[in-house]
């Protein structure tokens, strides 16, 4: 087998070493599903990306999805940072269309700062009490508000409000609690918290379960495409335009931009920085 190119990409980043991290294999079209999912595990980041050619009308590129166990239908990070790398490689200027498992992204940019639109919500409400869900965050049950919706625009997650950004600082998940209350219809084990600082800015933490294990993840776009998913399906007034917070607790601060407009339109956006690229060979 030939040597197999990669770049190595931070999303929703505000430097360097910040933001989400990212493999983009340049080219995936001679691997197999196993392959992909063994180089997923090798490099251990939450996501890896391969970029294939497109197979629908009017995509750019089709784009594989895998963390180190499974593969993913859309994943907001990945899709950013993958575009990011296509523009580069097809030349195909700052608007590209993705073909993926849940359907054609289309991502444009404006310079390094990139911007998918999301598929429209699916919702439904999870039958699990307020108390039930503060023993599994650790809180308070005053802190839980009403309000916790299974949002899917793309990839299904369990969207949180909280009673402040203090509320979301403070979250102490339990791994077995989350296994046992976060229970979707295609996941389960995970949880995205949010809170408003004030009217342009929200706080956010996502956690999940890995090998009976809590982890958190830096910066999650398609859970912030859900939460304008949970927007719309709460009737909250729109349009909606705002700075997502996320991964400073776990020292990887990202940045990203969640807007709906009036047509209930979804946007999600950050910054992609590239920090370097390389090569094996099987």
């Amino acid at each position: 087998m030939p040597s197999l190119r990669y770049r190595l990409v931070n999303v929703f980043a505000e430097s360097p070493l910040a933001g989400n991290p990212l493999c983009v294999f340049e080219d995936g079209s001679a691997l197999d599903d196993a392959t992909m999912q063994a180089l997923a595990l090798q490099f251990n980041l939450s996501e890896t990306t391969f970029i294939l050619p497109a197979t629908a009308a009017g995509a750019t590129a089709r784009v594989r999805i895998f963390t180190p166990g499974f593969e993913m239908p859309f994943a907001g990070h990945p899709t950013l940072g993958t575009a990011h790398v296509v523009r580069e490689l097809k030349s195909s200027g700052d608007t590209v269309k993705l073909e993926m498992l849940a359907g054609i992204i289309p991502v444009t940019a404006q310079g390094d700062a990139w911007t998918l639109k999301a598929n429209a919500p699916r919702t439904h409400v999870p039958h699990v009490s307020r108390v039930e869900f503060a023993q599994m965050l650790g809180l308070d049950v005053s802190e839980v508000l009403d309000g916790a919706l299974w949002v899917n625009t793309g990839s299904e997650q369990l969207i949180m409000p909280l009673a402040s950004a203090g509320s979301v600082e403070r979250c102490q998940p339990s791994p077995e609690l989350l296994m046992r209350y976060s229970v979707g219809n295609q996941r389960k084990g995970l949880a995205y918290v949010w809170a408003r600082v004030d009217d342009a800015t929200i706080r956010a933490r996502f956690f999940f379960t890995k090998h009976a294990s809590l982890v958190e993840d830096p910066g999650t776009g398609s859970a912030c495409a859900n939460l304008g998913g949970w927007f719309i399906a709460q009737g909250k007034p729109l349009p909606l335009d705002v700075k997502v917070l996320q991964g400073d607790q776990i020292g990887r601060p990202c940045r990203l931009g969640l807007r709906v407009d009036g047509e209930c339109n979804i946007f999600v956006s950050g910054r992609v920085i590239a920090l370097g690229r390389g090569e094996i060979t099987l």
